[in-house]
């Protein structure tokens, strides 16, 4: 396989290590690596009329509701990290079970704000990892796609850019609407699966992300065998299954990945892939 950024930059490290390159040659060449991943992103991303990402998607979720000040959307989106806490204080600890917590996330509004402003990429890269995951999808091949847990589905957008069939699940009404909107602005067609009603398509997918997704699931291991059913034979998920604590997101609520990782050994998954430098993704493929 071709090297994937992460891959190629842990490999040019050592090259830092073997005093050929100097730890500030290396941090420029990082910088001009990754900014060709941002290219990627903001030109999969950026709708006609817009120069710049975060006007761009500002401008995009403005439109869907109805508000058309950008300086207001973006206080909004700002501190939506804090809405979305106190949402779930309100929401769910009030009486924490299963269904609250589908509750929230079905009817939350605080999510629109929250994930465009985390694929904005004002305060950090991780969404890029989508980047790589398209990377690796045009490497072995695939051409159907679905993200699991998608939110805005703007990994959906990405890989249909890029040829990809797509498809986006979740569990949130508010943003696989948000989703079909954005789609149907593109001219794409997409499949949503509103995972409360309905399940996955069987055997369909060569790849399915999970991005940062599993440490919200009251079950994740039952997740697992949702993933598995629905990729085909040979198919690859490709995700990040580890997540530090966070006082200020009472919506993590799964730590221990140990459950995951026994369900996808129990359904013959090998991993094929590790992320050791970037973000920490790790990628495993069906029998």
């Amino acid at each position: 396989m071709s090297k994937l950024l992460p891959d190629a930059l842990e490999q040019l490290w050592y090259t830092v290590e073997e005093d050929k390159i100097t730890s500030d040659e290396f941090c420029v060449e990082q910088e001009r690596l990754i900014e060709q991943y941002r290219d990627t992103w903001r030109q999969a991303l950026v709708i006609d009329g817009h120069a710049r990402l975060k006007e761009s998607l500002l401008c995009e979720l403005g439109e869907y509701v109805a508000g058309s000040d950008l300086q207001e959307l973006e206080s909004r989106c700002s501190i939506s990290w804090k809405t979305v806490e106190d949402e779930w204080h309100e929401r769910v600890d009030p009486s924490p079970g299963i269904a609250a917590i589908e509750r929230f996330y079905d009817r939350s509004e605080a999510y629109l704000y929250n994930l465009t402003w985390w694929h904005s990429l004002v305060e950090d890269d991780t969404p890029l990892a989508y980047v790589t995951a398209l990377e690796f999808g045009l490497l072995q091949g695939c051409r159907r796609y679905l993200d699991f847990g998608a939110g805005i589905s703007s990994g959906g957008i990405l890989f249909a850019q890029h040829g990809f069939d797509v498809a986006s699940a979740d569990i949130s009404s508010s943003l696989l609407n948000y989703s079909g909107w954005r789609f149907n602005k593109r001219g794409i067609a997409a499949l949503l699966v509103d995972l409360k009603a309905s399940a996955m398509p069987s055997e369909s997918w060569d790849l399915i992300t999970a991005m940062d997704v599993f440490e919200h699931l009251v079950d994740p291991a039952e997740a697992v065998d949702q993933i598995a059913a629905s990729l085909a034979p040979g198919g690859f998920l490709y995700g990040r299954f580890a997540m530090d604590a966070d006082d200020v997101r009472p919506q993590h609520i799964v730590h221990d990945f140990g459950p995951v990782y026994q369900r996808l050994r129990s359904h013959g998954f090998t991993q094929v892939w590790e992320d050791g430098w970037l973000w920490g993704h790790q990628v495993f493929q069906k029998p």
